[in-house]
C-alpha cells in the first residue's frame, strides 16, 4: 500500500513508523531471536490495532484520511493494554488464576478494540460471530438443551481470553506473529521488484499459444500469484486488470473471463510452497510440520487447477477460440533470462524447508535476505528505499486482516474452550447426521461456504474448522484430511454466490454481472466442490500411502475431474449430446466414493459416453456466445 501523496501528515508519518517498527520486529526475531510466546504475540497485536486505527480512521471517504482525536485515543489504549502485558509480565504468571483489577481492566479494553478493529477492517459479520460467542460465556444458564452450561463472570471471562494463550493469544494469533507477516513481506518485496510482471509474462509464454491461451494464461498466473499473495481479491485486482481485458478481446464473454479469473485467483491459497495463512495454522493446531501440509495439498491443488484448465479448454473450442499468434508472444527463453532470478528466493525457501529442515520462520527469513539479494541482479528491480518502504506498507496492510481475524478467532477459541462446547457441537454432527460421514462431510462443508462467505478465510477455517473437524475426525477421517477438507471450502466460499468476493472483484474489471460470473465460475469450479470429497474420504489423494495406490487415486480423480468439466461446458472433442453429459457426470460422481468396484462402474460410465460421443456422426448445433 503506498501512501497517498496528497494525504501526507502525522497520519502518514505515524502509519510509515508503525509499519517499520513492525517489520524491523518480525526481521529480528526470525532471525536473530524469538521473545516467549506471549509477548511476541502481544507485540504483534499491538502494532496491528495501532495500525488499523490510522489506516481506518473513523471518519473516512477512504483509507488513510486524517485520523480523529477518537482515533488517537483508540491507538494510546492499544498502546497501553499491550504494553501492560509487557511491563507486568512476571507479576501475571506468578499471580496465574488470580487476576487483580487492571488485569480485568485492560483486558476488557483489549477485547473491545479488538472487535472495533475488526468491525472497521473486515466488517460486521465476525465481529458478530465474536460478540455471540462472548456472550454466549455469560448466557449458559439460560440457554436449555445440549448448549446450555453454567455461565462465568467477567473477570473469568476476561481471564480466560487476555491473561493466558488460550484465548485472544492462542495459536492462530501465534502464527500470525511468527510465520505470516513474514511470508507477506516476503511476497509483498517480491512483487514491489517486479515478480508479478515477470509470472504473467512467464504464463503467457507459456500458455498464451494453445486453445483459449489467454484464459490459460489467467489460470497459470493467478495460480503462481495467489500462492504467493494468499488472497483471493488482491489475486484478481493484480493479475485480472490484465487478463480478463485479454481473454475478451480475444472472444470470452465478459462473464466467462471473470468467472475464470475467479477461479484461479481463488485456489492459489491451495497452491503450495507458500499457500495460505490457514495452511500454518493447520500445521499448528495438528502439531506437525508446515512441510507436510504443503506436501498433502500438492494432489488436491493440481486437482482444482486442471479441473479450471478442462472447463477453460473445452469452453474454448465450444466456441472455435485459438491461442494466440507466436508474434504477440514473449520468448520464454527471454522471459526466463530476464526474470528467471525472481524464482531464486522461492527455490532458496524449499531447500531450507524441504532439504536442510529449517522452521519455516527461519527458511522465511532467508528468503527474504535472498529476495533483497537478487533484486540487484538487474538495475530495473533493484530494492531501492521507496520500493522498500511500499513492500513494508503493503505487508503491513495485508496483515491487518489476517492478525485480527486470528485474535477474533482467539475469541471463538477461548469460548469454546471455556465452556466445552467443541465436544458438544462434535456430538450433535455425528447426531445428526446418523453417524453418516457423507453427510457430515456435506454439512460441514455448507456451514463452511457460509462462514466463507462473510469471514476472511483464515477466520472461517479457524471457526469451522475447531467445532467441526474433530466431529470427523471422530468419525473416522484422519485429522489432516478433516483440517484440509474445511480449509478447501472456506477458499472456494470466494466463488460461491450470493457473497462470492473474488466473483465481485473480478465483476469490476470485467464489466458484467457479479452474480451472473459468480454462478459462471461455480459451473466452471465443480471440480473444486468434489475435490474434497475425493480425498477426505481417500487418504492416498493427500500423498498417504504407497506411489501405486497414490497414483491409481491420483488417475481415477483426474478422469473424474476432466469428466466433470466435460459434462458442465458440454463439449469434448465435439459437442456433447444431454445423454453423453448425463453419462459424464455420473461417472465422475462415482468417483466419489472410494472403492475399485465403484471406480471401475464409473469409469465405464465415462468410456461409454466416449463411445457415444466419437461415434456420433450427427453433429449438434455449437451455441456460440458473442463476447459481452
Amino acid at each position: 500500500m503506498a501512501l497517498n501523496k496528497g494525504k501526507k501528515g502525522i497520519t502518514s508519518l505515524f502509519v510509515v513508523i508503525f509499519a517499520l517498527i513492525l517489520t524491523f520486529f518480525h526481521l529480528y526475531t526470525a532471525g536473530i531471536s524469538m521473545f516467549a510466546a506471549w509477548i511476541q504475540r502481544d507485540i504483534h497485536l499491538t502494532l496491528i490495532l495501532a495500525l488499523v486505527f490510522l489506516i481506518f480512521p473513523l471518519r473516512r471517504g477512504g483509507e488513510m484520511e486524517k485520523a480523529s482525536w477518537l482515533d488517537w485515543i483508540l491507538i494510546f489504549l492499544s498502546l497501553s493494554s499491550g504494553l501492560y502485558i509487557i511491563l507486568f509480565y512476571q507479576q501475571i504468571v506468578l499471580r496465574a488464576g488470580m487476576p487483580n483489577t487492571a488485569d480485568i481492566v485492560f483486558g476488557a479494553i483489549m477485547i473491545l478494540l479488538i472487535l472495533e478493529a475488526c468491525r472497521r477492517a473486515t466488517g460486521w459479520v465476525l465481529v458478530i460471530i465474536a460478540g455471540v460467542m462472548l456472550l454466549y460465556n455469560f448466557l449458559g444458564p439460560w440457554i436449555p438443551g445440549l448448549l446450555g452450561h453454567k455461565g462465568y463472570s467477567v473477570s473469568r471471562v476476561v481471564s480466560q481470553m487476555y491473561l493466558t494463550t488460550e484465548g485472544i493469544f492462542g495459536v492462530p494469533l501465534g502464527v500470525s506473529a511468527s510465520y505470516i507477516f513474514l511470508f507477506i513481506f516476503l511476497t509483498s518485496m517480491l512483487e514491489k521488484i517486479g515478480m508479478g510482471d515477470f509470472l504473467l509474462k512467464l504464463a503467457m509464454a507459456v500458455m498464451g499459444k494453445y486453445t483459449g491461451g489467454p484464459a490459460k494464461t489467467a489460470v497459470m498466473a493467478s495460480g503462481f500469484m495467489g500462492s504467493l499473495s494468499g488472497s483471493a481479491v488482491a489475486n484478481v485486482v493484480g493479475t485480472g486488470t490484465f487478463t480478463i481485458p485479454l481473454m475478451k478481446r480475444n472472444g470470452y464473454a465478459a462473464h466467462f473471463a471473470g468467472a475464470v479469473e475467479a477461479c484461479a485467483s481463488s485456489g492459489g491459497q491451495l497452491m503450495p510452497p507458500i499457500m495460505g495463512a490457514a495452511a500454518f495454522i493447520i500445521a499448528e493446531f495438528l502439531g506437525i510440520p508446515y512441510l507436510s501440509v504443503v506436501a498433502a495439498a500438492i494432489i488436491p491443488a493440481a486437482l482444482y487447477y486442471l479441473g479450471v484448465l478442462f472447463g477453460v479448454h473445452f469452453e474454448a473450442c465450444r466456441l472455435g477460440l485459438k491461442g494466440l499468434p507466436r508474434e504477440q508472444l514473449p520468448n520464454t527463453w527471454k522471459v526466463l533470462k530476464e526474470g528467471g532470478h525472481f524464482l531464486i528466493p522461492i527455490v532458496v525457501l524449499i531447500i531450507f524447508l524441504a532439504v536442510l529442515r529449517y522452521t519455516p520462520v527461519r527458511a522465511g527469513f532467508y528468503a527474504v535476505l535472498t529476495a533483497v539479494a537478487i533484486s540487484f541482479f538487474r538495475k530495473e528491480t533493484r530494492l531501492n528505499l521507496e520500493r522498500f518502504l511500499e513492500a513494508v506498507l503493503a505487508a503491513a496492510r495485508n496483515t491487518i486482516t489476517v492478525a485480527l481475524a486470528c485474535a477474533a478467532a482467539g475469541l471463538v477459541i477461548g469460548t469454546i474452550n471455556l465452556t466445552g462446547t467443541g465436544l458438544k457441537i462434535s456430538s450433535f454432527i455425528i447426531s445428526i447426521s446418523g453417524g453418516n460421514v457423507m453427510l457430515a462431510l456435506f454439512l460441514t462443508a455448507i456451514v463452511a461456504l457460509i462462514m466463507g462467505m462473510g469471514l476472511p478465510t483464515t477466520a472461517a477455517y479457524i471457526v469451522v474448522g475447531t467445532m467441526a473437524a474433530p466431529a470427523l475426525v471422530q468419525m473416522g477421517l484422519l485429522p489432516l484430511s478433516a483440517h484440509l477438507f474445511v480449509f478447501y471450502f472456506a477458499i472456494i466460499s470466494a466463488i460461491t454466490p450470493p457473497v462470492a468476493l473474488a466473483a465481485y472483484a473480478a465483476a469490476g474489471i470485467a464489466k458484467d454481472d457479479p452474480m451472473k460470473i459468480g454462478f459462471t465460475a461455480v459451473k466452471l469450479g465443480l471440480g473444486a466442490f468434489i475435490v474434497p470429497f475425493l480425498f477426505s474420504l481417500n487418504p492416498a489423494l493427500i500423498a498417504r500411502g504407497d506411489l501405486w495406490h497414490i497414483s491409481l487415486s491420483t488417475f481415477t480423480a483426474l478422469c473424474g475431474i476432466t469428466a466433470l468439466a466435460a459434462s458442465s461446458i458440454g463439449y469434448f472433442a465435439k459437442p456433447a449430446s444431454k445423454l453423453e453429459r448425463v453419462l459424464l457426470l455420473a461417472g465422475a460422481l462415482l468417483m466419489l466414493k472410494v472403492g475399485l468396484s465403484t471406480d471401475l462402474i464409473g469409469l465405464a460410465f465415462i468410456a461409454g459416453a466416449l463411445v457415444l460421443h466419437f461415434s456420433r456422426k450427427t453433429a449438434l448445433p455449437t451455441q456460440v456466445k458473442t463476447p459481452a
